[in-house]
Formats: C-alpha cells, structure tokens, sequence
C-alpha cells in the first residue's frame, strides 16, 4: 500500500513539476508566437503598402499611356473623317461630271493616237500605210455609228421619198436591172475569154448548172423568191471580183492573209515553252493545234470588247438590206464567216424558237458553207493560202443565203423583223483576262474533237482501203480504194467548176474526203499536193499524178472551205436542239438539205473563183533566162530576170552547173552580168 501511495505521489510530484514547466514553456511560447505574428503582420503590411504603392504607380503610368492611346485614336478617326469626306466629295464630283472626265480622257487619248499615226505617216507613209487606212475606217464607222443613232429618224424621213418612188417603180426597174446585169455579164465573159482563156466558160457553165440542180430539187420549186438567189449570187461576184481582180483588192486580202500567218506564228512561242524546242518533230500536235488555242482564246477577247458583235452587225445589215433577207439569218450568215457553225447560232437564241422552217435552214446552210476562224489559222499552218481561204469565208456567206433560199424558200410570214436590229447576246466574262482563260478553256474540246476525229478517221479509211483494195484484187485490180470512188462520183462536179480535166480526179478525191469524212483530212491531203509542186520533180510516179495546177489548187481550196460533212451534220443538230427544244422536228427533217445546200454554196464559189482567179504561176529561172537572151536584143532589166540571176549567183555554182543549155551557157551567165553589173563571181 505505501509504495503504491509513495509511487503515485512521486509520480504526481513529477507530473506537476513537468505541468508546471510546460505551463512556463507555453507561456513563452505564446509571446514568441505573438511576436511572430505580429512580425509577419507587418511585414504583410509593409508589402501590401509597397504593392500598393507600386499599383498605384503602375495605374498612373497605364493611365497616361491610355490617355496617349485615346488621343491618337481621336485623331486617327479624325484623319479618317476627313479622308472620308475628301473621298466623297472627289466621288460625288466624278459622278457629277462623269460624262465630261469621260469625254476628256477620250479625246485626250484619241489627240495623242493621232498624233503616233501623224508622226508615223510623216517618217514613212509607205510604212504606216496600214495604219492609216484602218485610222480612216475607224473614224467612219464611228461617225456612221453616232450619226445613226442620234439622227435615225431624219436619216430615214430624207430617204424615204426615194424609197417610195423605188417602191413604185419596182416592177419595170426589175426587169431594167436584171437584163443590165444579163447584158454585163455576157459582155465580160466575151472579153474575158478572149483574154484569160476558155476556162472561165467552164466554170460559168458550172455556177449555172449547180443554179439548175437546186431549183430542180427544191422543197417549193413554183414558191421561189427570186432577189435573195440572184442578189446573193451578185453580191459573191462583186466581192470576188474587188478581192481576185482588182489590185487593192487583191493587195489587202494579200496583206490581211500575211498579217494573220504572222500573228498566228505566236503561238509556237507557247508551244516551245510547254512542249520542248524539238515542238515541231510532232507537227500537227504541237504546231497545228496549238494555233486553234490562240485563235480561240483571242475571239473570245474580240467577243467579250464587243468588236465582233459590232462586226457581225455591220456585216449582216449589209447583206440584209442588199438581199432581202430576215435579220436572224442575215447575222448568223455574217457571224459563221469568223465563229463555228454551233457558236453562230448563240448571237439570236433568244429569236431561235419564232423562226420559220425556211430561216431554220437558212441557219443551218449558213453553218455548213463556211468554216470558223479557229480552224482556219490550222488550214493555213498545212501551207494552204491564206488569202484565198480568207476571201472564201467572205463569199461563202451571202452564197449560203443564195442555195438556202432556193432550195427551201420562204412560205411562212416571218415573226422576227426588227428594224431596230436584233439584240446579239453577250459574253459572260467580267473581265479581259477572264475572257482570255474562257477562250483558252472553250478550245480544249475543239483540239479534242479535232484530234480524236483525226485518229478515228484516219485509221477507218485505212482499214477501209485495206478492204477495197482486198476486194479489188479479187477483180484484179488492187489500186481500188476510198478515194478512187470518191473520185469518180465527184469527178464531174469537179470538173464543172472549172478545175483541169486531168486534175478533176484528183480534186473529186478530195471533195469525197470532205464529205464523208472531214475538210481537215481534205486539207491535209491538199497540203501534200501543194508541197510537192513546191519541190518540184516528176509530176507521174508509176501512172499517179504527184501534184496539180495552181488554178486547179486554187478552185479546190474554194471548194473545200466548208464543214458540210456527215460529222458535222449530228453536231448542228444537236447543238441547235439544245437551243430551240421546240424546233427539234424541224431540225432533224431540214439537216440534210442543209448539208446538201452548204456543199453546193461551196461549190458555187469554187465557180466563180475560177471565173475570176489568175494564177500566179512563176516560171523556172532557168527557162525565164533562156527565153529572154534568146533574143537579139539586150534584155530588159526587169524584176523577174534580175531575181534570177541574183540567185543564180548567190548558189555559188558554176556557169556549166547553172545554165544546162550547151554553148549558151555563157553567154547567160555574162548577161546576168552586165545586168546587176557584177565585177565578180567570175563574171570578168
């Protein structure tokens, strides 16, 4: 029990000693943790002071650079206010006096154009010749633009008795005129053929046979309206005649078909680019359809400035009022003279759905005789002539109008007589750079179809030969192909129009090609033929002709200058069914006396450019030389003889080698001497 008690009192002894010093300890304890607090209390305090101090610092700093900011954003709204009002004011000023600001940029510009032309005429009128003319056709298609649109009514009330008087007078002036016109025409082929030869006889007799066979197969033979056959007929004469036998006619065509061959040879700087200097080792790919490209893309530029509606226009008003014709078929025949046979149509769609079956044909005959730009500058690059392929668009056009009418005349009332004129639709670019790339992009399906046609064609017709001449070896006679055929169903035709008889086969060759197949392998066929005359050489290689006449080249690049093929016949139908759905009976059963009334307007013209071509044909230097010093005389320092003997100098052969005629050979060559005067190439 006392230990008990004894431990328990010791150990609370202890437990209050230890209570008792921790009771001190936690008193200390407490302070220092006071004191602490209160440290950190001030320390907090101190640095709240010192960052609200610093904020406060940091505000007014912000506040000042915020007030800098206001202050340059006051002005800048001010600036822009009064940029604002400026803009405004000079946008109000131009649309107040847009009319004046226009009309002195126009005439500050056309002051300074004249001036180059002026400067220009002055240094070299020769030089600037073209330029002069084009400045003087300008300036009277704009004064006969503006005098027509702003004094039309007084124009026509001044006109007008003259008119009615005509009018009154029509039936005996008719018959004055036509047997004037009779009486020229026989008159001119007397004098002609006494000077130029019986050829154009033939030819004539041709234009008149081809008259026959369409009123004889016409759909209303006893319904014929006589003034748009024998006005369209005059009017390709006319036009031939000023293009083929006048001399600034012939000039300018000849100069308008150089500048066209030089234009288009821009296109081989994009074709080198794309394809590689060796281009030309694939010629048609890269030579001759890129030419198609160009030519489209820049059409579609003329189209979209609104120069070829304008053209179009123009054209097509002439051809109205000479023939008689109805504005629909007057523009499309106008407008197939530069765009394809589908794209001509597009200029009236609007008015395709009221037209009458006879201008539906006259539509479609209009596409069928003549050929579109784009292709043409492809005809021109295989070395046919541009010139003549220019002057036959030309007369093609009021020849389509001539064989459609005579072959399906009118007997409706048309519905679409505008005297105003039609509104032509236009292109649907924004701009001239987007017209470009449309044009580009519009072409790619032209050089499809053209080089897919090409390779199906081809290789049909040599599997067609193939199988004639298969068949003909059976009868013994191998030589039987396509164009054999051809040749002899077309012969007669070919003949008529003038071409020499022992020519005729070959052209009915080439007509049959065209027919059944395409112009494009008919001029490629005609290129070959040209090519080797060029050469020269044998003209018969194992009894088969290498190349024809130049008169015979000529009327056959006439004859050919047209899309009146089976090919095209599905695409016109199509084309102009999409157009005018309504019109789709009329189309289908009037497509193939289109074809035929294209085919003959072609040939129509063929006629008449053998009534009126001339070949140039240049003669060997070799046989000029001796036919002229031959003579006693001295020979005349004409052109042609000193172009000889310049070239036979500048070969660089000798007497003996230049001149193949024995002892004359000398004395040529010391007559090209005295000549040109030449003191060397052995000439002393």
């Amino acid at each position: 029990m006392e230990l008990k008690e004894t431990t328990r009192d010791h150990s609370g002894v202890h437990n209050l000693t230890f209570q008792n010093d921790n009771e001190g300890t936690d008193i200390v304890y407490q302070e220092d943790l006071r004191d602490n607090s209160q440290r950190i209390k001030n320390s907090e305090h101190e640095k709240n002071a010192d960052t609200y101090q610093e904020d406060e610092f940091i505000n007014i700093e912000s506040d000042l650079h915020e007030n800098k900011h206001d202050s340059v954003d006051d002005e800048k709204v001010r600036l822009k206010r009064l940029l604002e009002k400026k803009y405004d004011k000079a946008c109000f000023f131009c649309k107040k006096y847009r009319a004046r600001i226009k009309y002195a940029m126009c005439g500050i510009l056309i002051t300074a154009y004249l001036a180059a032309v002026i400067a220009a005429c002055s240094l070299n009128f020769q030089r600037a010749l073209p330029l002069f003319i084009i400045t003087i056709l300008a300036i009277f298609f704009i004064c006969w633009d503006f005098l027509a649109v702003k004094y039309e009514d007084r124009i026509a009330a001044f006109f007008s008795p003259g008119e009615r008087y005509l009018e009154k007078q029509c039936f005996w002036l008719k018959w004055v005129v036509c047997a004037a016109l009779i009486v020229a025409i026989i008159f001119w082929l007397i004098f002609d053929t006494a000077k130029q030869g019986s050829h154009q006889l033939i030819s004539f007799g041709g234009l008149v046979m081809y008259i026959l066979l369409l009123f004889v197969f016409s759909k209303y033979p006893t319904r014929v309206a006589w003034r748009p056959v024998f006005s369209g007929i005059v009017m390709q004469f006319i036009l031939g005649l000023l293009i083929l036998r006048t001399k600034p006619g012939f000039d300018a065509f000849n100069w308008l078909g150089i500048q066209i061959q030089t234009f288009l040879e821009y296109s081989d700087t994009g074709a080198k680019f794309v394809f590689g200097e060796k281009y030309t080792d694939h010629f048609f790919a890269f030579k001759v359809l890129p030419i198609v490209v160009f030519f489209s893309t820049v059409m579609s530029m003329l189209y979209h400035i609104g120069f070829m509606q304008w053209l179009i226009g123009k054209v097509g008003w002439i051809m109205q009022i000479f023939m008689g014709t109805t504005p629909v078929e007057s523009l499309v025949a106008a407008g197939n003279i530069f765009v394809g046979q589908t794209e001509s149509p597009l200029l009236v769609r609007p008015y395709l759905p009221y037209i009458t079956k006879s201008e539906l044909h006259a539509v479609m005959t209009a596409g069928f005789s003549t050929i579109a730009g784009s292709v043409l500058g492809a005809y021109i690059s295989f070395g046919v002539s541009a010139s003549h392929l220019l002057t036959a668009s030309v007369m093609s056009a009021p020849a389509s109008l001539a064989t459609s009418k005579l072959l399906w005349p009118e007997t409706e009332k048309p519905t679409v007589t505008l005297k105003s004129g039609l509104k032509m639709a236009k292109g649907e670019a924004n701009n001239l750079l987007e017209a470009a790339s449309q044009g580009a992009s519009s072409s790619i399906l032209l050089v499809a179809n053209i080089a897919v046609n090409l390779i199906s064609f081809l290789a049909l017709l040599a599997f067609v030969d193939s199988a004639l001449s298969w068949v003909g070896s059976l009868f013994d006679y191998p030589q039987l192909n396509f164009e054999n055929i051809c040749a002899y169903v077309f012969m007669p035709f070919s003949f008529m129009m003038g071409v020499d008889w022992e020519d005729s086969f070959i052209v009915g060759g080439l007509l049959g090609y065209k027919t059944f197949f395409n112009e494009f392998v008919a001029y490629e066929r005609l290129s070959k033929l040209i090519h080797n005359r060029e050469k020269g050489g044998s003209m018969y290689i194992n009894d088969v002709k290498q190349y024809m006449s130049v008169r015979s080249e000529t009327i056959a690049t006439y004859a050919l200058c047209g899309f009146a093929n089976f090919g095209s016949l599905g695409m016109v139908i199509g084309s102009l069914t999409s157009m005018a759905p309504s019109k789709k009976k009329e189309i289908a059963s009037g497509a193939f006396r289109a074809m035929i009334a294209g085919t003959v307007a072609c040939f129509m013209t063929a006629c008449i450019a053998g009534m009126l071509v001339i070949p140039d044909v240049k003669v060997p230097c070799q046989i000029l030389l001796r036919t002229a010093f031959n003579s006693t005389s001295s020979p005349a320092n004409i052109t042609e003889l000193v172009e000889c003997c310049q070239e036979t100098f500048t070969s660089g052969n000798s007497s003996q080698e230049s001149f193949s005629g024995g002892n004359y050979a000398l004395s040529f060559w010391k007559k090209c001497c005295q000549i040109l005067n030449q003191t060397t190439f052995n000439c002393i």
